[in-house]
């Protein structure tokens, strides 16, 4: 993916979080802090809230380069994002688009939601409108799960981004309240569509992105959408695939419904909850 050139969105809340030791500062001591700085300086992105300890869950944060990488990446791809939702609420939906908060942070943090750490993966929190993203995710992508690439990571980015989307359009409320009064089973059928239309949304993110696209990235996207499907993960694990259980939808399914975003560029044909089948 062509990021060079590309801005860094303003949305971005670094937090720490990985334990270390050393005073100084908001406990990260005297290099933590540099590195902290270095970060700033080179993403844009506002570091004080790291700085002066919020969000902090442990004494002494150590931010490495890899955290840095993550980080402005990260920056880049949320600016994307904000560039296409920008323009098609009002062209497709006749409303203004607001942007969510992305927190990028190493080993634990909390939000509105609840707590939120690397073994918990990406996710969105409605109540206070951000996502999260732990700095170590990338890696687990590529090197646990089998779906390396830039393009892959910023799929998943776009994913969080578009359960942003479903809330401002009033989706994820009315989803939620269907879910409290149903069976687990159901509330999971219901769960599966919510996931597959984010990766739909996720599709038309990228159809309008193609200008930045390499030769690759969309088999990374696709890929990546597979890698991560129900059944898949279940028969990695050494499970038989329990449909019942599924909460985002098998490998066929998620990579279909991006595909489906991707060569439409419409957000009325990602509406899972009319489709007769998935």
């Amino acid at each position: 993916m062509r990021l060079r050139g590309i801005r860094r969105s303003k949305n971005v809340e670094l937090r720490g979080g990985r334990g270390g030791g050393g005073g100084g500062k908001g406990g990260l001591g005297l290099v933590g802090v540099l590195a902290v700085l270095a970060i700033g300086y080179f993403t844009g992105i506002d570091v004080s809230p790291l700085l002066n300890g919020g969000g902090q869950t442990q004494q002494g944060t150590q931010v490495t380069e890899a955290d840095a990488q993550a980080t402005q990446f990260s920056a880049q791809v949320l600016a994307t994002t904000e560039d296409v939702w920008g323009n098609i609420f009002p062209d497709q939906l006749g409303r203004d688009y607001v942007p969510p908060k992305l927190v990028v942070f190493s080993n634990v943090t909390q939000s509105a939601c609840g707590g939120a750490s690397g073994a918990s993966g990406p996710f969105y929190c409605p109540a206070d409108e951000k996502a999260y993203l732990d700095t170590q995710f990338f890696n687990m992508l590529a090197q646990r799960m089998g779906a390396g690439g830039d393009f892959a990571a910023a799929y998943v980015i776009a994913h969080e981004v578009a359960h942003h989307v479903q809330n401002q359009l009033g989706i994820l409320p009315q989803v939620d309240a269907l879910r409290r009064q149903s069976s687990t089973s159901e509330a999971n059928a219901l769960t599966v569509r919510l996931e597959l239309m984010a990766d739909c949304l996720s599709g038309i993110w990228a159809k309008n992105v193609k200008g930045l696209m390499e030769r690759g990235d969309l088999d990374e996207a696709l890929n990546a959408a597979r890698k991560i499907g129900d059944d898949y993960l279940q028969k990695q694990a050494g499970r038989a695939p329990q449909p019942h259980t599924f909460t985002h939808g098998t490998s066929a399914q998620r990579s279909s419904w991006f595909q489906r975003g991707f060569d439409s560029g419409q957000v009325g044909q990602c509406d899972t909850f009319a489709a007769e089948r998935l």
